[in-house]
């Protein structure tokens, strides 16, 4: 093999510098950066005031993952896409209480409850948002405006259109008016 000269080296030298910044900042992109002054972590390319017209959903992810933040994911991500994406679960965090298998839309926050965090299951701990996908008749009964009738349509709903990505597709649901729909945004996660 013959030997470079140094002016080779150097032209090399540039081209893998070159190569392997290129390189990182690909990688870089995929993670959060974190807001100035606000400790929270955002996707690098989320835009303030929402999406870019890319298509793409930019969610909230809450509670007990390892990077909490706001990260934007492809349209037609899941839940869990959202949870790996901050970092995965944490420790003492309740995973079976959200549906990971829900679609993302944008806007919307993911709240995963840790230890000592209520889902409407237990009983003397924290009140925290009901997951769509799991609720019980006995759950969504308890939220201010649910009765037992109302609440097994919403179940009933639910399993016909295969579970449900968003709190306000049950605006279709017989009997949950404007005000219900404003408490159900409150106590339910989807």
């Amino acid at each position: 093999m013959p030997e470079l000269s140094r002016s080779q080296l150097l032209v090399y030298g540039a081209i893998a510098v070159a190569v392997l910044l290129v390189g990182a900042r690909w990688i870089r992109s995929g993670d959060p950066e974190p807001a100035p002054g606000t400790g929270l972590s955002f996707a690098a390319d989320a835009a303030p005031g929402g999406d870019r017209g890319s298509g793409d959903v930019v969610v909230h992810v809450a509670g007990a993952v390892l990077r909490p933040g706001v990260y934007r994911l492809p349209t037609g991500a899941r839940v869990a896409d959202a949870v790996r994406r901050a970092g995965g679960l944490a420790g003492g965090a309740q995973g079976d209480s959200i549906n990971l298998a829900a679609r993302l839309t944008d806007g919307q926050q993911v709240v995963v409850p840790g230890r000592g965090t209520m889902t409407a299951a237990g009983a003397g701990e924290a009140a925290g948002p009901i997951s769509l996908g799991s609720a019980t008749v006995e759950q969504l009964d308890e939220i201010e405006g649910i009765g037992p009738v109302t609440a097994q349509n919403i179940i009933e709903f639910r399993e016909q259109h295969g579970g449900l990505s968003s709190v306000d597709e049950l605006d279709q649901i017989s009997g949950i008016g404007p005000s219900t729909m404003e408490a159900l945004r409150a106590a339910l996660q989807p």
